[in-house]
């Protein structure tokens, strides 16, 4: 059954364009608003704010986290990466009221859902379906999920797009960039074009639910002969550019395995690992999107379940050997081959290798003695993580130092740190040395 969650009438999707930059104005114009009154406070008691700091304040937040969230497509997808990727750099409490944009979106009005479902199969749609829940499973940033059977006897997960979203993605980017321009956020040297860009493409391919479906079939046939995993199977039938269906495939939110044996828990990591490296090393081809969303776990067989290939991306064969040629250094003990290395890919700019060269150096020594750990990672240990984190934040707030690696990498590091968040969340311990060694060796 759905949860009490979705009993509400739901928050209709702005599909317009106009609709969509006037929901962006008005969002702009009540941070202006607060930012002057702020400041004006701040001056009043004899401090000299910046902008950036006016801007990042929970009000201000709350109203971005609200707006986007209302909005769904593109500029709720860039926020939730937004609160993903830089929430360790970000106050607590913000970077708590940003989260909310991970969880699932506000659902569209039924009537608004029917109009979709009338464009996309036509006025007598139901005629196909035996039942259809008009109530959704889950919403989420571009679409929302609904339980159906057909009437030949099929019982089916449809995931059904917001109306508007794949032509406002590359506005709702701009804009989303433009609010970050002026909030100061950005630093004015760094040229986020190539990434506003990319940005766009993928966007553009996650609303594509036809190129989802032959990724979904891809990664079933990829993966058929393992019985550790299961990936839903698509049903080209019934599917088109807004409305993807697949069998519907019963389990359980995989971070809720916070709550099983230890070795439960160690097992569903090792398994979301291997995914990960087989997906980097053999397949060279990957689901991006890390939200512990896409993943759901079968108590009964024990299996990963495995939704949401609208990420997906093939690698280059250059990418794949740079993290090869990466993690054989480090696996050998070699920091000073894992530092050229980091640099020579582009991982790391020169100008931070030279500038922040103890911190650096410290990361390196850290991260190789943790990768050369004999036996188990313990994941739950967070004294690695914090160690880290001093040396990162240090580099990270210096602004003029921020630097783009290549766009293969961003989204190979995004899966990579969102496994690691998993098995970290479940205290898991792996032998991470031992799998890494089949795959780069």
């Amino acid at each position: 059954m759905p949860s009490d969650k979705f009993s509400s009438k739901g928050v209709r999707v702005p599909s317009g364009r106009l609709s969509r930059i006037a929901r962006f104005g008005s969002m702009a114009t009540g941070i202006a608003g607060s930012m002057l009154l702020d400041g004006a406070v701040k001056l009043a008691s004899g401090k000299r704010p910046s902008i950036s700091d006016l801007f990042l304040t929970p009000a201000n937040a709350l109203k971005v986290t609200l707006q986007l969230g209302q909005m769904r497509g593109a500029a709720m997808k860039m926020g939730q990466l937004m609160s993903m990727d830089a929430g360790n750099l970000l106050p607590p409490e913000l970077s708590d009221i940003l989260s909310r944009l991970r969880a699932d979106a506000q659902h569209m009005p039924q009537r608004q859902l029917v109009a979709q479902l009338s464009k996309h199969w036509g006025r007598d749609w139901r005629d196909q379906f035996a039942t259809f829940d008009l109530r959704p499973l889950a919403a989420a940033s571009i679409g929302q999920v609904h339980r159906a059977t057909t009437t030949d006897g099929r019982t089916i997960a449809v995931k059904i797009q917001y109306p508007g979203v794949r032509l406002s993605i590359d506005s709702d980017v701009d804009n989303v960039a433009t609010l970050l321009r002026l909030s100061k956020l950005v630093p004015p040297r760094l040229d986020v074009a190539p990434m506003l860009k990319e940005a766009k493409r993928q966007l553009h391919e996650e609303a594509d639910y036809v190129r989802e479906g032959t990724y979904l079939a891809h990664f079933g046939s990829l993966l058929a002969d393992d019985p550790n995993y299961v990936v839903p199977i698509f049903h080209s039938d019934l599917s088109g550019v807004d409305v993807l269906a697949m069998s519907y495939v019963e389990g359980i939110a995989i971070e809720s395995l916070i709550t099983a044996s230890q070795a439960e828990r160690d097992r569903a990591a090792t398994l979301m690992i291997d995914l990960v490296l087989r997906e980097l090393f053999v397949f060279g081809v990957m689901q991006t999107d890390p939200n512990f969303a896409n993943y759901h776990y079968d108590p009964v067989s024990k299996r990963i379940i495995l939704f949401d290939f609208g990420a997906t991306r093939s690698l280059s064969p250059t990418t794949v050997k740079q993290y090869r040629v990466l993690l054989q250094h480090a696996l050998a003990g070699e920091d000073e081959g894992v530092l050229k290395v980091a640099v020579e890919f582009g991982f790391i700019n020169r100008y931070t290798a030279q500038k922040y060269e103890v911190s650096i150096r410290e990361m390196i020594k850290i991260a190789v003695a943790m990768l050369n750990k004999d036996g188990n990672l313990d994941f739950g240990d967070n004294a690695i993580v914090d160690e880290m984190r001093e040396h990162v934040t240090e580099i990270a707030i210096d602004r003029d130092n921020w630097h783009i690696p290549p766009v293969d990498t961003l989204f190979v590091q995004r899966k990579l740190g969102g496994v690691y968040l998993l098995a970290s969340k479940l205290k898991a311990q792996v032998d991470v040395r031992a799998m890494l060694l089949r795959y780069i060796t």
